[in-house]
């Protein structure tokens, strides 16, 4: 969302620095340019072209790389000047610190927005009795980003980290008792991150849970569906405290790492994803962080380019994932993450005004299904127009008097928490599973765009 003078001028010094380079390499110093040196000039030129074309796609000194990566920035802070209603999302933050290009006015008002919107949002929570670990963790990691001295958070009348480790006990209490965390998984692999790049040990007994759920394969969505959004960070987490020095059973530790990398690489569909196009961005973050070599992923990492590239990754929290892997970086560097000598020359473009759309929009026909339980289901038919979302879908249906619904906020944006008076939560380890033309959906509501005549099946699911 940014572009600028500074850009430019970044631009044709990178050229300036290429050209000095070619002339340092074709004076005898070997590099990706081969054999193209002793050459006469016009045939050193062509040569020169062909290799940087043929050169690896995912290589993020390239231009084409780095316009990509300028381009997610861009789609980021703009979605931060136009949402000013909903509560900041502290994975937005992160990402754009963790970029190479910046727009540090922008940033630092949402920083501000982060310490006094989200901070009240989770001191809510907490009256409420609700466990954040995630959220506060998530939180934890976009100070640290910003360099931010942590020590000086207090929430709840806590130091932040103080009460981070008081989420993961009660997390940790509860597997202990019930085989499963409080939230889940994903964010008890958070919680851990965010300590160890805190620089604050992480218990053995904290760790030895998390261990044994991989070693168990506990790490799922549902039943059977191996979770690898949660295997990802798992991975960083505990790669960051084998770094700092894991204390007993490194064997262990080193073997759930081992166990993680092997079902991640496992999990490469044909196309080169692993898991799906909305779980590759942290697992690719995984990869990175235990030292795993690119060459070993290249086809997810050309298919992540691809993905981005064709606007797969448009949800502000899908590309907050997704921006720090294209940049071949990971969480785990906040451990030691510098904040000097940044670039600042990003400027946010004025957005184009959309045309109005025309009357004659195409429709198209939708049935919904609901199923609250076994032996209770509803059908709903209408037509809408063709793009629109899932939530407009059900917003029609809602003004027909047909159907009843309630959403709540998440950092993906807003879910089902209630249909026709009956409601699915966290604490009873249920959802509302939306498929489409029995496909399960990896969007949300509001992210999923109907584009043909289908049926749309919500039925309430247990985890």
């Amino acid at each position: 969302m940014i572009k600028d003078k500074k850009r430019s001028r970044s631009t044709r010094s990178t050229f300036k620095g290429g050209v000095l380079t070619l002339r340092r390499r074709a004076a005898g110093t070997s590099g990706e340019f081969g054999g193209c040196f002793k050459m006469d000039f016009k045939l050193f030129l062509v040569c020169a072209v062909v290799s940087l074309v043929n050169s690896e796609p995912h290589d993020p000194s390239s231009i084409e790389h780095r316009e990509l990566t300028l381009s997610f920035t861009k789609k980021l802070l703009q979605h931060i000047q136009e949402d000013q209603i909903t509560v900041p999302n502290p994975s937005i933050h992160l990402a754009l610190r963790m970029s190479s290009q910046h727009n540090q006015g922008f940033e630092n008002d949402y920083l501000l927005r982060l310490k006094t919107e989200l901070h009240k949002d989770l001191e809510s929570s907490l009256t409420k009795g609700k466990p954040i670990t995630g959220q506060v963790a998530l939180y934890i990691l976009a100070l640290k980003a910003s360099c931010y001295d942590i020590s000086t958070v207090r929430l709840d009348k806590e130091q932040l980290i103080h009460l981070l480790k008081k989420q993961i006990e009660q997390e940790k209490e509860h597997v202990a008792v019930t085989k499963r965390p409080l939230t889940n998984y994903y964010q008890y692999s958070l919680g851990i991150l965010a300590q160890c790049v805190s620089n604050v040990r992480v218990s053995l007994h904290v760790r030895n849970k998390l261990i044994h759920a991989i070693e168990v394969g506990d790490l799922k969505h549902g039943k059977n569906e191996q979770s690898i959004d949660t295997l990802a960070m798992a991975g960083m987490a505990l790669q960051c405290v084998k770094e700092s020095g894991g204390g007993q059973d490194d064997a262990r530790l080193q073997q759930a790492l081992n166990t993680i990398k092997d079902k991640l690489l496992a999990s490469q569909r044909p196309d080169g994803h692993m898991g799906n196009e909305f779980s590759t961005g942290l697992a690719v973050q995984a990869l990175l962080a235990m030292g795993i070599k690119v060459s070993e992923y290249s086809d997810t990492m050309k298919a992540l380019l691809t993905s981005a590239r064709n606007g797969v990754y448009h949800n502000p929290m899908a590309i907050s994932q997704v921006l720090p892997a294209l940049h071949q970086r990971s969480y785990l560097q906040l451990k030691s993450h510098d904040c000097t000598n940044e670039d600042n020359g990003l400027i946010l473009e004025t957005k184009k005004v959309l045309e109005p759309m025309e009357d004659n929009v195409e429709e198209v026909s939708l049935q919904v299904e609901v199923v609250s339980s076994e032996d209770s289901s509803s059908t709903y038919f209408l037509n809408i127009p063709k793009g629109s979302s899932i939530l407009e879908a059900l917003k029609l249906l809602k003004l027909k008097n047909e159907y009843k619904f309630e959403t709540e906020p998440s950092l993906w944006g807003p879910f089902l928490s209630v249909v026709n008076g009956v409601r699915a939560r966290q604490s009873d380890r249920n959802y509302w599973h939306l498929s489409s033309d029995g496909i399960s959906l990896n969007q949300g509501i509001d992210d999923y765009k109907i584009q043909h005549s289908q049926m749309i099946t919500i039925k309430k699911t247990n985890y």
